[in-house]
Parts: structure tokens; C-alpha cells; sequence
């Protein structure tokens, strides 16, 4: 497995987005054991990153239900649990009684939602926090700023931010200082190329760039990319792979600083997308990819 820089950490190109196991569009979940099981293909294929969030649950009163996975996974892995893996998580977005939904980028509400991922992942400190959506009844600059003094207080190593723009990302550089903003993670997938400016902009600053929903969603996106986007099951065949390792392979040409989190609720998934850092595309490869989306 090919490795990539994450913040103060080195990581496999491609990641696990373990949401799958516990959210998606389809309400089909597998039982615990078998999640576990994805997780542990994903390390036996050598990913040694995995995203997952707070919300990343069933409902909203099995809230932590995902991390609560991936603690579980990787304390169990080869007896004697997985080292040198590195997980994200994410905070800031509420889901109480009834799915009630809200923002909350308050200090309190981070340091609870922290202490909460804490004890359900099972660790001292959380290798990556990131900053789930923007509370828009706040300052941006001033979330980034509680996130820093989570940092200060020991219970996170690195920064991250989701679904922001390259204003926001901008901010959270000035607020951070350079070097202290780990990543992006913004949807990116060839159905959606709207991020191709803040993917851009990470490339230039040193920041890496997380690709959610890489291959196109949980709603049959992943699973009909080649049917969509024919230029990538033409290639696939060409290559005697699938359309959606040449997906993942396009998004790693984009740059170095591009970590792809394809999602994943059976092991067969992402033992398929692991094997895209071995697919190298030619230049016109990238090229046709690139153009059958309007990216230049």
C-alpha cells in the first residue's frame, strides 16, 4: 500500500470511510460482527486510516454507533489490536429526539462531543478531529479556535475541517498558523466536482484533501459510477479492473495530497478499492477521466 501525508501523520493512499457500516441510503446495515469484519479487510489490505463520525449511526438515539465499530475493529484485530493505524473522527453536528438536527460549534458542546469520541473509540487522544459542518450562527474563525484549544488540551493531535470552501479553509490557516490545518473533507466524486477549487488549494498549502463519497454515494452511486461515467468502465476493461478502482485512481493522480475514503459495508469493497494505489493511469488516462466531468 502506497502511503500519503495526513498532518503529522504518514498514511495509506487510500483510506477507509466507515459510515457504511452504520449510516447509508439504503438502511442496510450489517451486524456487528460483520462490520468489524470490513474493518479488519481494510488493515489486512493495509489501510492505516480510517474516517468515521459521531452521528454515523443507525438513529439518533444510537448515536456514537460507528465508533463505537471501529474501537471494537481495531482492539480486536490480530489479537493483540492495530498499530500505527490512524482515525478521524468528526464533531460539531447535533441528532436528538425524533431526528432533530441542528449545528452546534459552541467550545462546550465540542469538548463534550471530544470526551464522548474519546471513550467510544477507547483511546486518550484522537488522532484526527475534525470539524463535521459550519454552525453558521458562529463565527467561523472562532470554531477553528475552540478546536485549537481542544489541541492545547491534549485531547486531539491534529485538526481537520468538512464541507467548507476555500474562504473557510483560508480562515482556519490564518487562525491555525501554517502547518496546523491536517485536512479537508469535502464531498468529491466524478458526479460531483464542485470541490475542485478547495481540492486545488489544499494541493498548494500542504493540506491533505479527503474525498467523501469518492465513488459516488451510498445510493447506488458507487455501485453504477462505470454505468454514469462510461470512460471509466472503458478503461476498467482495458485494464481488467473495476470502473471504480479506476475511479480512485484518477481522484490519487490529482495529487499527492489527495486521500480518497471510499466507504465500505462489506470486506469485498474495499479489498477492491485498496488495490487502486496499484493502478497507474497514463496521462491520457487522467486526461479522459478529468474531462468526462469538466475538469481541466
Amino acid at each position: 500500500m502506497k502511503s500519503r501525508t495526513l498532518g503529522p501523520f504518514t498514511v495509506s493512499a487510500i483510506g477507509l470511510g466507515a459510515m457504511p457500516l452504520s449510516m447509508n441510503n439504503d438502511q442496510i446495515y450489517p451486524d456487528e460482527a460483520d462490520a468489524i469484519a470490513t474493518v479488519h479487510a481494510a488493515l489486512d489490505a493495509g489501510v492505516t486510516y480510517i474516517d468515521t463520525a459521531d452521528i454515523y449511526a443507525p438513529s439518533w438515539d444510537t448515536m456514537g454507533h460507528n465508533e463505537e465499530i471501529v474501537g471494537k475493529a481495531l482492539r480486536s484485530y490480530g489479537g493483540g489490536g492495530a498499530d500505527g493505524v490512524v482515525v478521524g473522527t468528526k464533531g460539531g453536528i447535533t441528532r436528538g429526539e425524533g431526528e432533530s438536527w441542528g449545528r452546534d460549534g459552541s467550545l462546550a458542546y465540542l469538548r463534550r462531543a471530544v470526551e464522548n469520541s474519546l471513550r467510544r473509540l477507547g483511546v486518550e487522544v484522537i488522532d484526527l478531529y475534525q470539524w463535521h459542518r459550519p454552525d453558521r450562527w458562529k463565527a467561523y474563525g472562532e470554531v477553528i479556535g475552540h478546536f485549537k484549544t481542544l489541541q492545547d488540551e491534549g485531547k486531539i493531535t491534529a485538526i481537520g475541517i468538512s464541507n467548507a470552501n476555500v474562504e473557510e479553509i483560508e480562515v482556519a490557516v490564518e487562525v491555525l498558523g501554517e502547518g496546523g490545518l491536517a485536512s479537508v473533507q469535502n464531498e468529491f466524486s466524478p458526479k460531483f466536482r464542485c470541490s475542485a477549487d478547495e481540492l486545488k488549494f489544499c494541493g498548494e498549502h500542504g493540506i491533505a484533501f479527503l474525498p467523501w463519497s469518492p465513488l459516488g454515494g451510498t445510493g447506488g452511486g458507487a455501485r453504477e459510477v462505470g454505468d454514469r461515467f462510461a470512460v471509466f468502465a472503458e478503461i476498467g476493461t482495458d485494464r481488467g479492473v473495476s470502473p471504480q478502482q479506476v475511479v480512485l485512481a484518477w481522484e490519487l493522480a490529482l495529487g499527492e495530497h489527495v486521500i480518497p475514503i471510499p466507504g465500505a459495508r462489506r470486506p469485498a469493497s474495499i479489498l477492491d478499492s485498496a488495490k487502486a494505489t496499484e493502478l497507474v493511469l497514463t496521462d491520457d488516462d487522467i486526461q479522459r477521466c478529468s474531462q468526462s466531468g469538466g475538469i481541466g
